[in-house]
């Protein structure tokens, strides 16, 4: 709609000058030229070339038949077989003498045909100057600024689209960003010698291209031994670029890439040493290799074109404005203040009637966007950068906008990744909906959304095979009053998971400082993460949580740990590392994506349990090793499906399909493997066990046992050992990290990052969630949490609570310190939803 709205009534301007510009017919032309005194003799020329290169004899020919005598060349005007011999290196301006002819009321009819035949054979242009040279204009039939000669295209809605070839940024075909070599990933550890900080991606140890680079860098001043970071601007340019300033072309796009491939690199080759990033621009289009291209793509990044600025539009496009600003003006703004800007439009009466319903379904949509909470975001917003909730909130908003009735709902957990602020407002909408006549499905966990629902259906009583059925279906009020409900119980009160009585003290000579945080809608902020501690990020959705967590804290401590590539946001420095030696995300990932992966594998159980089987009396018989009760390897596996218990059908257009294998009956193993048993049990018979049975049967075993405790005592006891990965929930499978985590010995310097790890889980489930983060903080550990859960909230030691909104009106730290203390900020909304809950505590 914003497109129809600009190809309607936006105002097109230059691209150069930002001059106004506008296309006129020829009656308008000959109306404007009529202005002029009465009688006055003016010449009317048709531009067929302005300032461009050509000796143009063909041209003169052709012009020559078509009946015209005379040209104007370079301002001078000649008979056409007098024309001078043009130098086709140089550029010309070559004009028409169509018509000479005086103003006056017999002549009108001879002046409209001038000027149409001037407009046919220039592509619409006419220049008219007056014989005393006191009078000269330059017009256009079409959109095309006269001053500059640029013509802008037929306005219609597909310019105005970066999916269209029509509308798109030909340097960067609509994407806003070129991929090229990033110098912060090319030269890895810059506080070490050139030669070894470049290490990974060339070899300059005695080989042509470190001689080369040598003999250039030594005329600068420097070496191949000098540090990276010790050098001036100039001198790195020479070394990465192998030239003073950085190359403003980016060869990875344009019509012809050979021909710019050889226009980027000759010049710098011919001299020498042509620079690093050249160096590996010119491989990268040379090799042939799908390995290399692989390779290379690890040391680039994507960066905002240049030719658009990221805008992703042709400039044509970006130069028709409606009320002075362009669409990309308003696809930048947030909904909430382009509602306002759409709402205050100054139409005039003809424009109101052209787009009275664009401006009326324009609104509509801005304010569903608003009444969901999703005034913070702005239209250009990567869809890929907007979280669960918030996607969740957009499709809900379209579906509120389409007024329908009658219709049945199904939502899974639409409040996930929401403030309790903007929970509310998600709340209204639905209620909306169903007052519309419409029917709402809701699959929920948190507490407002289930007292505000007409209907409860209650599963479980437990989990996996404790669950799968009804234990209460009816009103709210029966739901709540009913004793056999865990959910119930929480929500009545009769089960709430307490408030610490004491919390962890806080040392202020250990933490970590990210200090000047700016990145998207961070405010330069200095955020003290609190080591040893059990530490909370809130606020409301948008604020910068993830941010500031995410995108700068846990990219600058992977890049710092690990060497991650992952470019950390905008941030002047991070203090405190030295307190710490790794870094853990756990996030709810599938911990694998096919039938292969399963906890027994991915917590290390399997390895000991294939040592006991074979330890086996009849295993030692047979001579069976460890690895004959691996389905990773030939030997003890089936091999009709390949140790996976299922085969693979492929589908072609439609999703594959797994069956389970005929052969071995999704065993996995073959029947001289499954005659090994331990206990009387197969390796078969153990990963269809789930936790709690193998904890009885593998009680005496150690090395099996602990791992299975950890399991247990993050709630999984009733997951089975061998269960495929891909049926796992994602609440289930980071818990599954987490009891890796806890499995292992704790060095206490350890930083673990969790985004939001309530979701999905239940009241009983986020109890034993805590008890598993509490664990990992007593060994010294630090857990940082991004989490809107006020059960999670209300245990933590420190919270660092942004807002006090989302987007431009966020990225502040509103309040830190303990819950306690963030209720007693009023500026806050996680303290105003908190304070309730710690007195009630």
């Amino acid at each position: 709609y914003l497109r129809l709205l600009f190809s309607s009534v936006g105002k097109p301007h230059c691209p150069n000058c930002h001059a106004p510009i506008q296309g006129q017919s020829v009656q308008e032309m000959v109306n404007q030229i009529l202005t002029w005194p009465e009688n006055t003799s003016v010449t009317i020329f048709s531009p067929i070339a302005r300032e461009k290169k050509g000796e143009y004899k063909t041209v003169f020919d052709t012009l020559k038949k078509d009946g015209f005598t005379r040209v104007r060349v370079n301002g001078e005007i000649v008979r056409i077989d007098e024309a001078p011999k043009l130098d086709k290196q140089k550029k010309h301006t070559i004009e028409i003498v169509v018509d000479r002819i005086a103003l006056n009321s017999e002549n009108h009819g001879r002046l409209f045909e001038s000027i149409e035949t001037a407009v046919r054979h220039s592509e619409g242009l006419v220049q008219v100057d007056s014989q005393d040279g006191e009078k000269s204009i330059l017009m256009s039939e079409n959109l095309a600024c006269t001053a500059c000669g640029i013509s802008i295209p037929e306005v219609s809605p597909r310019l105005f689209s970066f999916n269209a070839p029509t509308g798109a940024c030909p340097a960067c075909k609509g994407l806003g960003e070129t991929l090229d070599f990033d110098p912060e990933l090319v030269v890895q550890h810059p506080d070490n010698p050139i030669r070894s900080c470049t290490g990974k991606v060339i070899n300059l140890d005695d080989t042509l291209y470190g001689l080369a680079m040598e003999r250039t860098i030594r005329q600068y001043g420097f070496t191949l031994n000098t540090k990276f970071s010790s050098l001036t601007q100039v001198q790195r340019n020479i070394m990465l670029y192998g030239q003073e300033q950085e190359i403003e072309e980016n060869p990875f796009y344009g019509k012809n890439p050979e021909a710019r491939e050889n226009r980027f690199f000759s010049s710098n080759r011919s001299k020498g040493w042509e620079g690093l990033i050249t160096n590996l621009r010119r491989r990268y289009f040379q090799t042939q290799s799908e390995a290399m291209r692989l390779f290379f793509h690890a040391y680039m990044s994507a960066k905002p074109c240049r030719a658009c600025g990221g805008a992703r539009l042709k400039r044509e496009a970006l130069s028709i404005t409606v009320n002075d600003k362009s669409i990309l003006d308003l696809t930048s703004m947030s909904v909430g203040s382009l509602l306002e800007f759409v709402e205050q439009i100054p139409y005039s009466p003809k424009e109101k009637e052209i787009i009275a319903k664009v401006h009326k379904e324009i609104v509509e949509r801005l304010r569903f966007l608003v009444n969901v909470g999703l005034n913070y975001l702005s239209l250009n917003r990567k869809s890929g950068t907007l979280s669960g909730g918030e996607s969740q909130r957009i499709r809900l908003a379209t579906q509120i906008g389409s007024g329908l009735t009658g219709v049945l709902y199904v939502l899974d957990e639409p409040s996930i990744g929401l403030h309790q602020r903007d929970n509310r407002r998600l709340i209204d909408a639905l209620v909306r909906l169903r007052n519309l006549g419409n029917t709402l499905i809701v699959v929920e966990h948190d507490e407002d959304m289930i007292r505000h629902a007409d209907y409860v259906v209650d599963m479980g009583p437990g989990a996996g095979r404790n669950g799968g059925t009804v234990v209460c279906a009816g009103p709210l009020q029966t739901f709540i009053d009913d004793p056999n409900s865990i959910t119930a119980a929480y929500i009545s009160g009769r089960k709430r998971i307490p408030v610490p009585v004491k919390r962890r003290p806080r040392d202020p000579n250990r933490e970590l400082v990210v200090r000047g945080a700016r990145e998207n809608n961070l405010k330069g902020i200095t955020a003290h993460f609190p080591l040893g501690q059990f530490v909370c990020v809130t606020g409301v959705s948008g604020s910068g949580k993830s941010t500031l967590v995410n995108d700068i804290l846990h990219n600058a401590l992977m890049r710092h740990f690990h060497n991650s590539k992952e470019r950390p946001g905008a941030f002047d420095g991070l203090d405190g590392l030295q307190h710490i030696d790794k870094v853990i995300t756990i996030d709810q990932s599938p911990i694998g994506r096919t039938p292969r992966s399963n906890p027994a594998t991915y917590t290390g159980l399997f390895g000991p349990l294939r040592d006991l089987f074979a330890a086996t009396r009849e295993a030692k018989i047979r001579g069976y090793g460890p690895g004959r009760f691996s389905f990773n390897v030939k030997g003890g596996r089936c091999e009709a499906c390949e140790g996976d218990g299922v085969v693979k059908i492929e589908m072609h257009f439609l999703s594959d399909v797994y069956v389970t294998c005929e052969i071995c009956k999704g065993k996995r193993y073959n029947d001289h493997t499954l005659e090994v048993r331990y206990k009387g049990h197969s390796i078969a018979d153990v990963l269809e066990m789930t936790v709690d049975d193998a904890v009885e049967l593998f009680e005496a075993i150690p090395a099996v046992a602990s791992k299975l405790r950890t399991l247990q005592d993050v709630g999984l006891g009733y997951i089975h050992l061998g269960q495929n990965a891909t049926t796992l929930s994602g609440g289930e499978a980071q818990r599954i990290k987490l009891a890796k985590e806890l499995s292992k010995r704790s060095t206490g310097k350890t930083v673990y990052l969790l985004d939001e790890p309530t979701t999905g889980l239940h009241f009983a489930d986020i109890a034993h969630l805590l008890e598993v983060l509490n664990r990992l903080t007593d060994g010294g550990n630090t857990v940082i949490v991004i989490e809107h859960n006020l059960d999670v909230i209300k245990t933590a030691d420190t919270i660092i609570d942004l807002g006090p909104e989302g987007g431009s009106g966020g990225g502040r730290i509103i309040a830190q310190g303990t819950p306690e203390e963030i209720a007693q900020v009023t500026e806050s909304h996680t303290g105003q939803f908190l304070a309730p809950l710690l007195n009630h505590s």
